[in-house]
């Protein structure tokens, strides 16, 4: 359990409390999706199973069983620890360099105003780059923290996640494929695509897709952006994939229509990651926190829309 975070533990406590994965979303505040992804990854992390699913019902293993005493026993412990710190003055000045991926640029901005009224002390800077600039700078110190979506196999990082990340196919509605129903993978082989630079997660997320699907994509146009992969899908150069967080105003004014191709949201997570070997200044530990406790909620605040978003 050496990567085991205590939000994990908090989920985990949760769920074995009530043994709903929808009841524990409801207690704290979160998604049912958020709290599967957190019991995963711990899952994963042990290595075993905690919990046995049969339908809607679900039970702790033996493994679970086990882990939930001393789960209690480190939540217990680390409310003691909040309790301490609490009654100590504690200083948060000085600079936050953030590393960025492009698309958490739809959120993060509204997410950092929040938090610059509690710490008004910090001052931030960001670096916007891909998921292949951001493990340089990870890997350079060159950022205290980073938010991207796949954490990094090159270096020793620690890495939570907070929130889904959903990918959609996108079309211009004057596109052939528009208001098509039941597409395939097979469907979109002779398509012609815009894409990201080589070293962006959300051209390898859809790398893996059509390798999944035993595809090769045709790339038509590479692009450093996802506002210039935007104006180039509206202008019905070709389709594009993106995070459903980078389209909302253009869904809204149907300038965009998210295409229903099976497989697809391809869901990966947002992560607030940081090099094990780095120990976080108070303002840089302030960040994670405050993004650990509240992103989840202010993206699905801001784009509560999109939940039903248009096909076509």
């Amino acid at each position: 359990m050496k990567n085991a975070t205590f939000r994990q533990l908090r989920f985990f406590n949760a769920v074995a409390r009530h043994l709903s994965f929808a009841k524990a979303a409801e207690t704290l505040h979160v998604s049912a999706p958020a709290v599967t992804m957190q019991i995963k990854e711990l899952e994963t992390d042990i290595g075993m199973p905690l919990f046995e699913r049969q339908g809607r019902k679900i039970s702790l293993t033996t493994t679970g069983e086990y882990m939930l005493v001393y789960s209690r026993k480190m939540l217990a412990l680390l409310k003691d620890a909040q309790d301490a710190a609490a009654r100590l003055q504690r200083i948060e000045t000085g600079t936050l360099t953030i590393g960025l991926v492009g698309t958490t640029t739809y959120f993060i901005p509204a997410l950092l105003n929040q938090f610059l009224k509690e710490h008004e002390g910090i001052e931030v800077k960001m670096l916007v780059g891909n998921r292949r600039e951001l493990v340089q700078w990870l890997q350079n110190s060159e950022v205290d923290i980073a938010i991207m979506g796949k954490a990094p196999e090159e270096l020793p990082t620690r890495a939570e996640p907070f929130a889904a990340n959903p990918l959609v196919f996108v079309a211009s509605p004057e596109h052939p494929l528009a208001g098509e129903s039941g597409l395939r993978a097979e469907d979109l082989r002779h398509q012609s695509f815009i894409v990201r630079e080589p070293g962006s997660g959300t051209r390898s997320a859809m790398e893996s897709f059509f390798a999944q699907a035993r595809l090769q994509p045709r790339f038509s146009m590479e692009l450093q952006s996802n506002d210039a992969i935007k104006q180039a899908v509206m202008a019905n150069l070709g389709l594009g994939f993106l995070s459903l967080h980078t389209i909302g105003l253009e869904l809204q004014a149907r300038k965009l229509c998210v295409l229903p191709v099976s497989g697809a949201p391809l869901v990966r997570a947002w992560n607030v990651v940081h090099p094990l070997s780095k120990l976080l200044s108070p303002a840089a530990e302030a960040f994670r926190y405050f993004v650990l406790e509240h992103a989840e909620i202010e993206l699905a605040t801001q784009f509560a829309d999109l939940h039903q978003f248009p096909a076509g």
